[in-house]
């Protein structure tokens, strides 16, 4: 890998540049995050990077800042994570600060409202595509455990209404338990 201080640099003008062009929330920065550190710069790989994620949507806050703070640990400890997160959070701040200032122009005005409503439907082709990737990945490795997992947590939050919090919270659970038989496994 590259000398630490250049991966550094590297990290805070990726999370810099994609918060500042991202428009949707976390799970469309996400995959920005994964074309970029693993398709682009090829410091992580595909399946640490589906880890990653899972540990920056079990956490509590924005899924961005969360996912930022475990790539950036990853790569380069906590003065990773702390250049990861002031480059994910300085532009949204800076964004809001300058909003704020012209919120009553802002408010009212029709071309505004009519590009944010346009952005809705790209947001949320972003957030299919995540959705496909991260679900083709766990077919792809066909275990049948996971793939059962997924489709019970698709179904469980699609149809029956169940909270995102209790899938993610018993996913948690169903994977202690698959690693400790594993580990069990193993020992024998």
């Amino acid at each position: 890998m590259e000398s630490r201080k250049k991966v550094l640099w590297k990290l805070f003008f990726s999370t810099l540049y994609l918060s500042a062009f991202t428009f949707g929330g976390g799970y469309v920065i996400i995959t920005l995050m994964k074309k970029r550190f693993v398709d682009g710069y090829r410091w992580i790989e595909e399946e640490e990077m589906l880890d990653l994620v899972a540990i920056a949507q079990s956490a509590p806050g924005p899924i961005a800042v969360n996912g930022s703070i475990v790539v950036g640990y990853k790569l380069c400890g906590m003065l990773g994570a702390a250049v990861a997160i002031l480059g994910t959070v300085l532009p949204p701040f800076l964004i809001i600060t300058l909003v704020s200032f012209f919120y009553q122009a802002f408010r009212d005005n029709w071309v505004v409202s009519q590009l944010l409503e346009g952005m809705q439907a790209g947001v949320g082709a972003v957030i299919a595509s995540v959705v496909y990737d991260m679900a083709a990945k766990v077919v792809r490795g066909k275990e049948a455990s996971s793939i059962a997992i997924l489709l019970a947590a698709f179904a469980a939050t699609c149809f029956f209404g169940v909270s995102a919090v209790y899938v993610v919270l018993a996913c948690i659970l169903i994977g202690l338990i698959q690693t400790m038989i594993k580990k069990r496994r193993a020992g024998k």
